[in-house]
């Protein structure tokens, strides 16, 4: 059953699809119920399983779309009710659709103030963008860094950051090397693959995944480069393609990266959840960022990473998360699927009352 016209849930997702996902994969899927309740889903044929802690971050994925979903419905008047189903992701299983929570739209009434404030928030969710232009030389003010403190204290975690030069062009290194490292592994090297779009057109026709644009990278290099990744370690050649790369890390100043409970789905989500909140506050403060995602989830990378930074790490606990900070010129967009690829039919009722 299509979703009624009268439906709140299309105008919700339109906003709900700017979330960000790993490799802009955009896993999330919605299921109408009716028009105040609604299922959850990641569908897993949009992960990314081969990268270690690949499965984990497909969670905190869920707990970016919760948080992005909540300040979409508070803008349109409603509170929203969570029931979270906490189950690991099981990619090899026949069941592509995994349900990671039931949702209930609850109206509320909102003061003028908070009216606005709803508002605001939603505009800035709808011009967030990731950076990877360069970043200008200068420190993000410390009242801005004490604000996205308090919020990941809040939610159990540590906010971190540096700009110490040393450290960060360490660390900046340690990215740079990732990349080269992840493409000699197979299954990595074809999941990155199956995410790169070469060309303008082919990013604006397909509206997900990486694109050259976005990376700062001409498309027809990359894809060259990409094709013939053994290119990457030959002398002269493999020199001029790095060298291409790694002009899209000019003017790193400031890193930072979040740490705590990282032990489980339940944690995941709720790191997600952190994530994103620290991501609009900085954007409502105007600064930019760009994680460095495959340095958490490469193994060698985040060990290199860790010991650099003193990552305090173990019982459970990590550094999940890593990201330059800063200034930049605004980015390139990053293109989304419609809404009506995000929505799942309704499903039909039966004579008896039973959805089938």
């Amino acid at each position: 059953m299509s979703v009624a016209a009268s439906s709140p849930w299309p105008a919700l997702v339109e906003d709900a699809r700017r979330y960000p996902s790993p490799h802009n994969s955009q896993p999330i899927k919605l299921r109408p119920r009716d028009d105040r309740t609604a299922t959850l889903y990641y569908d897993l044929d949009l992960g990314l399983p081969a990268e270690s802690f690949g499965i984990p971050f497909a969670h905190v994925c869920a707990g970016v779309f919760l948080e992005t979903f909540r300040v979409v419905a508070r803008a349109a008047g409603f509170d929203v009710r969570e029931t979270l189903d906490h189950a690991e992701m099981d990619f090899d299983g026949a069941d592509r659709l995994h349900r990671f929570a039931d949702v209930e739209l609850r109206p509320i009434e909102l003061t003028d103030a908070q009216r606005v404030e709803a508002g605001a928030a939603l505009d800035r969710l709808r011009s967030r963008r990731t950076s990877r232009r360069p970043y200008l030389s200068r420190s993000v003010p410390g009242e801005v860094i004490g604000g996205v403190e308090r919020i990941c204290e809040a939610a159990g975690h540590t906010f971190r950051h540096t700009n110490d030069r040393d450290l960060v062009r360490k660390i900046v290194r340690v990215n740079q090397a990732t990349l080269f490292d992840d493409l000699e592994n197979d299954a990595v090297y074809a999941e990155i693959m199956e995410w790169l779009r070469f060309s303008k057109r082919e990013a604006l026709e397909r509206s997900d995944g990486l694109s050259a644009e976005a990376m700062l990278m001409p498309g027809r290099i990359l894809r060259y480069a990409m094709a013939h990744r053994g290119l990457w370690r030959a002398p002269v050649v493999g020199s001029a393609i790095r060298a291409i790369y790694l002009r899209t890390m000019r003017g790193v100043h400031e890193l930072a990266w979040i740490e705590g409970p990282f032990d489980g789905p339940a944690d995941y989500i709720e790191a997600g959840r952190t994530f994103m909140r620290t991501w609009l506050e900085l954007h409502r403060q105007g600064v930019v960022l760009h994680p460095f995602g495959t340095v958490i989830t490469n193994p060698r990378s985040h060990a290199l990473f860790a010991e650099a930074a003193g990552a305090r790490e173990g019982d459970g606990r990590m550094a999940w998360m890593l990201f330059r900070i800063g200034y930049s010129a605004y980015p390139p967009l990053a293109h989304r699927r419609s809404a009506a690829s995000m929505l799942l039919p309704t499903p039909s009722v039966s004579a008896e009352g039973d959805p089938r």
